[in-house]
């Protein structure tokens, strides 16, 4: 916690006056995205909507288009469809309460327990991929984690833990800093690591991780590639575009209406009569 205080990044939603809901929109932006590409759209986003009320009042397709390239776009839907569940049942108020924020669109157990955690100083267990790791290294001589969150690895996250509210806050996000920036993956920086004289996996000669093979992310080529670049041309512009239009985004037609077929059924695009397609109003 003391290497947080003097080494953590100056992030808009970690200042102290920054609104639960900003806390909860970098969030569900950070999920899967890397935070550099993260704080610019936030702060068009903040500026833009800067209470769940404003959000829920607009178009899903605005926030469709406003998302942009922050990748895996159905969040931007969530997190429309959560602002308006805020409206309708908590004031126009993030909830406080873990159970509650589990029940709206997109909220999983990591995002529900940061919120509690970065937006209202309480106590919970903040357990993503870093921390993960920063606690199997540290405590259990382990190279990596599991591919798989396991109720071993929870346990031992709930474990570490403090009991105080505002400790455990800055704890929890003191600990997922440690795996981003010195405690990484690939190449961790021991020699930085505030707890480097205590760590399990350092004093057992870093070990290599002997568990099943990982399997890297394709993006080249894929439908989601062609999901990405049809919701492209359809933000920008304001006018429903025909099927014609969005015969580029794949060389084979049958992609294409795979794809098209695919974003209809997730809510991110509409089908209008004449084969004509925009965001959703």
């Amino acid at each position: 916690m003391r290497w947080y205080a003097a080494n953590a990044r100056d992030l808009p939603w970690r200042r102290a006056d920054c609104s639960p809901w900003g806390v909860f929109v970098s969030e569900i932006m950070a999920q899967q995205t890397p935070l550099a590409r993260v704080e610019p759209r936030w702060q068009e986003w903040m500026q833009r909507w800067p209470t769940p009320t404003d959000l829920a009042a607009a178009a899903p397709g605005d926030a469709v288009r406003a998302w942009g390239r922050l990748g895996y776009p159905r969040r931007a839907l969530r997190l429309h469809a959560a602002a308006v569940a805020m409206v309708r049942d908590h004031d126009g108020q993030v909830p406080r309460d873990e159970a509650a924020l589990l029940a709206l669109p997109g909220v999983g157990s990591y995002t529900a327990a940061a919120v509690v955690a970065f937006a209202f100083g309480r106590r919970t267990t903040v357990v993503d991929t870093n921390v993960r790791r920063v606690l199997v290294r540290a405590l259990r001589a382990e190279a990596q984690a599991a591919a798989t969150l396991s109720a071993g690895e929870r346990a031992l996250a709930e474990s570490a833990v403090p009991d105080d509210h505002a400790a455990s806050a800055v704890w929890n996000v003191a600990v997922m800093e440690l795996g981003a920036l010195v405690c990484t993956a690939r190449m961790p920086r021991c020699d930085a690591c505030p707890v480097a004289h205590r760590c399990a996996w350092l004093a057992a000669g870093r070990p290599a991780y002997d568990g099943p093979a990982r399997r890297g992310q394709v993006y080249e080529g894929t439908d989601r590639q062609v999901r990405g670049r049809i919701l492209a041309l359809l933000r920008a512009t304001s006018r429903p575009l025909p099927r014609e239009a969005l015969e580029r985004c794949a060389p084979a037609q049958q992609t294409v209406d795979r794809c098209l077929d695919g974003l209809v059924a997730d809510g991110l695009v509409e089908p209008l009569g004449a084969a004509r397609f925009r965001l959703p109003h």
